[in-house]
């Protein structure tokens, strides 16, 4: 009978460090968008929504013609905002992630629950910081974030499980 009870409990520990991850990782995400909004994209022009019966003569064309190509250059320089908001989130996700990680690791080591679900919280806002990295457009930057996400990777592996106990 005492089996099935420690058992039970182990199974909602675990849930609960799952569920402490994720919100975590859903509160950087939700947070970072409050208060870092992202650019809006340019408005599609009306004109050129409505279909046009007969064909087009040619003043007709040269404004449609006009429109397409300015909001084609807004779409461009909206494009670039993202890539610039996409590299700024991330940065600001795996730092986020970082200092979760070490608070984990030293502030709540002592409380194991928590610690875990902080841990696992920091793992998945690396993952997101990873996923907006690969929409900067630069792969140089793409690789420093992944690069940065491995390392502490391997820190973390090292810290939590392969670590000797000190005797």
């Amino acid at each position: 009978m005492i089996g099935i009870k420690q058992s039970k409990n182990m199974v909602l520990k675990f849930i609960y460090s799952i569920f402490i991850g994720v919100l975590f990782a859903t509160l950087v995400g939700v947070g970072i968008a409050a208060f870092y909004p992202e650019p809006k994209p340019p408005q599609y022009p009306s004109a050129l929504k409505i279909p046009r019966e007969g064909g087009l003569n040619q003043p007709v064309f040269q404004e449609l013609k006009g429109e397409q190509e300015e909001y084609d250059k807004l779409e461009r320089a909206f494009q670039g905002q993202m890539e610039i908001y996409n590299r700024n989130v991330s940065i600001i996700a795996i730092l986020a992630s970082i200092i979760t990680l070490v608070i984990s690791l030293t502030l709540f080591k002592k409380i194991l629950l928590i610690a875990d679900g902080l841990l696992l919280g920091g793992v998945l806002t690396i993952l997101y910081s990873i996923i907006r990295g690969f929409g900067s457009g630069n792969n140089k930057f793409q690789f420093i974030i992944v690069s940065i996400s491995f390392v502490i990777s391997l820190f973390l592996g090292y810290i939590k499980l392969a670590k000797p106990a000190k005797t």
